[in-house]
C-alpha cells in the first residue's frame, strides 16, 4: 500500500492538531499561586465577616478550577481563577471599607460622648 506526499503531510498535519488539542496549554499554576494569595489576603482583612457572599463566591469558583485543572480544561480554569481573584479583591476592599466605617462611627461616638461630658453642669465642691 502506497500512499500519496499529500495525504502523508495531511496525516501528520492531523495528528499534529489533535495532539496539540489534547495538551491545550499548560496548567495555569502562576495564576491559581496568585488567586491563593489574594483569597488570603482578602480573609485576612476580614472577607469573610464583612463580605461572606463575595467570598463564598471566590472559594465555589477556585474549587471549581481546580476540578478543572484535574480535567485538564485550563482555558476554563483560567477564566475561573480570573473570576475567583476578582471576587476576592471584592471582598477583600469591602472588609476595609466596612472596618473604615465603623472606626468612623466609632470616632463619632466618642466625640458625642466628649460633647456631652461637656455640656454637663460642673460640680462645685467647697
Amino acid at each position: 500500500m502506497k500512499t500519496s506526499p499529500r495525504t502523508l503531510m495531511l496525516t501528520l498535519a492531523l495528528g499534529s492538531g489533535l495532539v496539540l488539542a489534547g495538551c491545550a496549554g499548560n496548567p495555569p499554576t502562576e495564576q491559581l499561586a496568585s488567586a491563593n494569595a489574594v483569597m488570603k489576603s482578602a480573609e485576612a482583612a476580614g472577607g469573610p465577616e464583612f463580605a461572606p457572599a463575595d467570598m463564598k463566591s471566590a472559594q465555589d469558583k477556585m474549587s471549581q478550577a481546580q476540578l478543572l485543572i484535574q480535567d485538564q480544561q485550563y482555558d476554563q480554569a483560567r477564566r475561573l481563577i480570573e473570576q475567583a481573584e476578582a471576587d476576592a479583591r471584592v471582598a477583600e476592599r469591602r472588609a476595609l471599607a466596612s472596618k473604615a466605617q465603623r472606626g468612623v462611627e466609632d470616632a463619632q461616638q466618642g466625640v458625642q460622648q466628649i460633647r456631652e461630658e461637656g455640656s454637663r453642669t460642673p460640680i462645685i465642691v467647697q
